[in-house]
């Protein structure tokens, strides 16, 4: 009898919370301006798109297209999304520059840990926006102290892997 009692008492002090949670959420989006919530710029689908795709082919086409070709038959809105939103929607926000941008993801992928080919895409991107072999090894250097040395090691091995394949190319 003790154990319901208690149980009961929990499960109404969550439902308590969580109704205090609820309504503390609403009322503050109440202080946001609705201008805040809408997009700025809308952009259809096609739009969204070609930003997107003119956006990626200065990051990394080669690396795109090698990408769309490996998965356009068999998921072609899956491609036409990781152009859209990324792309379109949020890398071509301003405030940041590509370069920035590429920086940013190179440490969130270093970060992540788990995500060897699209660090090594974006280890090429930024490259190819202007980063330095020097600054993707000093930018994986301070994601050790951040993410975790097996991290940061992983992350060497494809900057090395990248490094190499563009050596290669330019001989």
């Amino acid at each position: 009898m003790k154990l319901k009692r208690v149980l009961a008492i929990l499960i109404g002090t969550a439902l308590i919370t969580l109704i205090w949670i609820g309504r503390s959420f609403k009322s503050s989006l109440s202080d946001i301006p609705a201008s805040a919530l809408a997009q700025e710029n809308p952009l259809t689908t096609t739009d969204r798109f070609q930003t997107g795709l003119s956006l990626i082919n200065q990051v990394n086409q080669a690396g795109y297209e090698r990408s769309r070709n490996s998965l356009v038959d068999i998921a072609p809105d899956f491609i036409r999304l990781g152009i859209e939103f990324p792309y379109g929607d949020v890398l071509s926000r301003p405030g940041l520059d590509l370069k920035l941008r590429q920086i940013a993801t190179v440490a969130a992928l270093t970060a992540l840990g788990n995500a060897q080919p699209q660090l090594k895409f974006h280890i090429q991107g930024a490259l190819n926006v202007g980063c330095t072999r020097q600054e993707i090894i000093e930018l994986i250097t301070q994601m050790s102290v951040y993410a975790g040395f097996p991290k940061a090691a992983n992350a060497m091995v494809v900057a090395r892997e990248v490094f190499q394949e563009l050596d290669k190319q330019s001989k």
